[in-house]
């Protein structure tokens, strides 16, 4: 028996309920047996046919011996082996596969979880065609392979269908993985925020201690099920009969809150399982954020092992208020609402939340994560897509587990819930030493605008610009453009909000002739009725009211933001009824300045202090209407690349580098070729008269360019001449190179001149955290001087490298300007894709310059390339579902 699978990971079950999928070990031979025994002779004739359970026992001894040929995984859960399923390599390039399950565990998804991993692994080990041979009966079995979303052929003779799957993943796989994963999460968490019943360990009788406050919470919620104090001190606690251990508290406990000293967690976590505990919220400090990590991964491996979902540790809590659960120790409780929060920070959880209360933002659920263990935004997004009671998503994020799962989720709930993040940690580029001009440029914050962006999540930089973005996205409809009228009653601040809008992109459009004719009939005749539409000072609550619902009829009017001055025209209270109420039936967002106050009107209209905060608001409502309407764009189909060869090129040159190295020119280049990206010829010299052999063989006139692995900026240190037309040229400046750079340069390169044309430069860069990202700009000498350029995370869609490109400010150089002929924009956007896919494709390319990309009218072609190699691992497949 051969281990040639990935190492042992947990898996979330389709109805709660946590796996741990590992390889086969030949020690697993009794528990193999055991499983046999638990399984019905129907089982056991479903999967081994006519042998039955003694087929079954034979096949265990067989599959365990050590010169067996399958593949095989397991299943544990509980600490109980409840499946096997492999596959046995053929000698055509194809396997059978076989799997069986404990009876117990049927329709909870664990086989589907079993062959998707097991298919995964045949695929990276070569096998073409995965073989199963399933009794027609067995309508569950074939439902499992129809749904896995591989490419199948089906064949039928006398009761027996033999299905033949191409392992390889698919999109289609990919789609259905993903909708599997969300349903399991979705059901999971459910408990979390619905218990039925909640156990607070480390209750007290104390008012001030955090137990005691956490359970007067959950009293004060009114919340409706069993709550159970345990502590080993007290009878009862807020008359409520307490219990020594959680073992004590009669019938099941969905939610168990602990908060006692980091000293007691891990046997408490332990009594929890025991109990059969679904979620644990531990509140309780003192792990990995004051350096316990073995005792946060012992904690986390007690709750994967039993079973249970962690939050925290090293948090507030959960609340939810439409389950009338508050399991926190808020200072204050949330109000009801539409917008459900995370944060991993308790500190800005609290401010946001009291700020919120303030505002009558009111929130549908809210969960504090702490250390992130096990429970991560990623799973929280997954629950609150489907929550009927949440409208709109706000995050504050210190970091991110798995950033391109994080990517793939929120593009999904962001079609249709508006996810507003903060993301801390603007400052700084981390630590790694970056030398090439995309990695200069492409710091971890760039990578975290680009994922963010990317997903269409709103990102806002402070508590306030967050509240303020969440009132208007969970009271008012979407804009369908960014043309807004302006109506008030003072010049002063109209003016302000009009000037607002135009450094952020609003238009303030001129009105109709038919809206101007209607609003000079009914306003008094000192009232300006362009826009913005003045009532001035006298202009009373009705006069507001009609000029809002005439601009509204305006077909060149996407929103309407009103401007009061109190105590002016009917006062404040008449004012405010009058804006709630004409708002009330309108289908275009209609928000409020009214100086002095943040709030919300009758709970509808979203108000502000100040007119800058309202068009901030606006102009990130605008933004992810034109991001949510844009064309969906397909994933670009597969490059033809030479995928397997530029593997073994990163792979050979790390053998012979362990530590990484900047790649030598013609290695570069190799690399590059294998995902269709053109270099300029080249010539790799070592000496002046090198230099002269190559240029004369290239033919003049030519390039020279110095060449060594510490020489990345080289046109700074001198080390590039251009249009050397002569022998004597060219050794001249060889030498003149060599004597001004010293031993940095180790050679030099001779190219041909380039055609001329626009100068760009394609690279990319791989964070730690982050994984690939892409970067398009103007590129040459100027390339960090003018800071033109555009991100991506990749993989690329079809629209990707086109948005990309039309992102720059350079962009109408490519198109032609001024005389100049259009380039060959398809072939930038060739060179971009392939970049792209490398970069997805090999998470060794730590760092890539392709500076410049000469773009002419008959094609695009790099004249200078860096990459530089690293060793890395590779990040989580998305085809391989996993807990993180």
């Amino acid at each position: 028996m051969r281990r040639t699978v990935p190492d042992e990971c947990d898996v979330l079950l389709r109805e709660s309920g946590i796996a741990r999928i590992r390889p086969l070990r030949p020690g697993d031979r009794p528990l193999l047996h055991e499983l046999v025994g638990r399984s019905s002779e129907r089982s056991a004739y479903l999967r081994f046919f006519t042998g039955g359970r003694a087929g079954a026992h034979a096949y265990m001894d067989q599959v365990t011996e050590p010169d067996h040929l399958g593949r095989a995984l397991v299943a544990v859960v509980r600490g109980q082996l409840v499946a096997i399923a492999e596959y046995i390599p053929g000698d055509a390039g194809d396997a059978e596969i076989a799997i069986l399950i404990d009876d117990a565990m049927h329709h909870c998804g664990l086989g589907t979880l079993l062959i998707e991993h097991l298919a995964l692994d045949a695929a990276d080990e070569g096998v073409r065609e995965l073989v199963a041979e399933v009794l027609a009966e067995n309508r569950p079995m074939l439902r499992v392979l129809d749904d896995l979303g591989l490419a199948t052929r089906r064949a039928f003779d006398d009761g027996m269908v033999e299905i033949r799957m191409d392992p390889r993943p698919t999109p289609g796989m990919l789609e259905r993985i993903e909708a599997r994963a969300h349903q399991a999460t979705s059901a999971c968490l459910t408990r979390l925020f619905h218990p039925e019943s909640v156990a607070v360990i480390g209750a007290g009788r104390a008012p001030d201690g955090v137990g005691h406050r956490i359970l007067r919470n959950i009293l004060d919620a009114g919340f409706p099920g069993p709550v159970h104090p345990v502590n080993p001190h007290a009878d009862k606690i807020l008359d409520l009969p307490a219990y020594a251990n959680i073992r004590n508290v009669p019938g099941p406990v969905d939610l168990a809150v602990v908060a006692t000293p980091a000293s007691a967690v891990l046997e408490i976590a332990r009594d929890c399982a025991q109990h059969g505990v679904r979620h644990l919220v531990v509140v309780t400090a003192g792990f990995a954020e004051a350096g316990q990590t073995d005792d946060e991964r012992e904690l986390l491996r007690i709750c994967r092992e039993s079973g249970m979902r962690l939050v925290g540790p090293n948090c507030l809590g959960v609340a939810d208020t439409g389950a009338r659960l508050n399991a926190s120790f808020l200072p204050h409780p949330p109000a009801p609402g539409r917008l459900a929060l995370m944060s991993q920070s308790g500190a800005v959880a609290v401010t946001l939340i009291d700020r919120a209360g303030k505002l009558r933002v009111g929130l549908s659920g809210f969960a504090s994560v702490g250390n992130k263990a096990d429970v991560s935004g990623n799973d929280l997004l997954e629950y609150w897509e489907d929550d009927p009671a949440t409208d709109v998503i706000a995050l504050y994020l210190e970091s991110f587990g798995n950033p391109r799962r994080f990517g793939r989720i929120a593009r999904r709930i962001s079609r249709r819930k508006p996810i507003i993040a903060i993301k801390s940690g603007r400052g700084g580029s981390g630590e790694r030493a970056v030398r090439s001009h995309t990695a200069a440029a492409a710091t971890p914050d760039v990578a975290v605008d680009a994922l963010l962006r990317g997903s269409g999540v709103i990102r806002v930089d402070s508590v306030q610009d967050m509240l303020d973005t969440a009132r208007l996205l969970t009271a008012q409809p979407l804009p369908h453009g960014a043309r807004v009228a302006i109506v008030g009653n003072s010049g002063g601040p109209q003016a302000l909000a009009a000037d607002a809008c135009e450094q952020r992109g609003l238009l303030v459009p001129e009105l109709s002739p038919i809206t101007r004719g209607r609003l000079r009939s009914r306003l008094p005749a000192s009232a300006a009725v362009t826009n913005p539409v003045d009532l001035t000072a006298d202009g009373t609550a009705r006069d507001l009211a009609f000029a809002v619902e005439t601009v509204l009829a305006d077909p060149d009017v996407d929103s309407v933001l009103v401007v009061y001055t109190p105590p002016f025209g009917s006062g404040l209270t008449r004012t405010r009824h009058a804006i709630a109420a004409t708002a009330a039936t309108a289908v275009k967002p209609v928000i409020a300045c009214i100086a002095g106050h943040d709030d919300l009107l009758d709970g509808r209209v979203p108000c502000y202090a100040f007119p800058e905060q309202a068009v901030g608001a606006l102009r990130h409502a605008v933004n992810h209407a034109s991001w949510r309407t844009a064309p969906r764009a397909r994933p670009a189909e597969p490059r033809t690349a030479e995928t397997a060869t530029a593997r073994g090129l990163v792979e050979a040159d790390l053998a012979r580098h362990p530590g990484g190295r900047w790649l030598d020119h013609t290695t570069a280049t190799r690399l590059l070729g294998c995902y269709g990206v053109r270099v300029i010829d080249s010539a790799e010299v070592n000496g002046p008269d090198g230099a002269v052999a190559a240029a004369e063989a290239i033919g003049l006139p030519v390039a020279l360019k110095a060449s060594g692995p510490g020489l990345v900026h080289k046109s700074d240190v001198g080390g590039v001449r251009l249009g050397l037309g002569t022998a004597r040229e060219v050794r001249r400046a060889y030498r003149e190179m060599a004597g001004a750079i010293g031993p940095a340069m180790t050679g030099a390169i001779v190219q041909p001149m380039a055609e001329p044309g626009v100068e760009m430069i394609v690279g990319g860069v791989a964070h730690e955290t982050f994984g690939p990202l892409l970067m398009v700009g103007m590129g040459g000498v100027a390339a960090e001087l003018l800071a033109d350029r555009s991100f991506r995370v990749p993989p690329l869609d079809e629209q990707d490298s086109a948005a990309m490109l039309a992102e720059l400010r350079c962009a109408p150089l490519l198109s032609g300007h001024r005389g100049r002929p259009a380039v060959d924009v398809a072939a930038l956007r060739e060179q971009i894709a392939g970049v792209g896919r490398l970069l997805d494709d090999l998470p060794q390319v730590t760092e890539l310059d392709l500076n410049p990309v000469i773009v002419t009218t008959s094609g695009a072609i790099a004249v200078d390339v860096r990459i530089r190699l690293a060793p890395a691992v590779a990040p989580p497949s998305p085809f391989r579902r996993r807990l993180r």
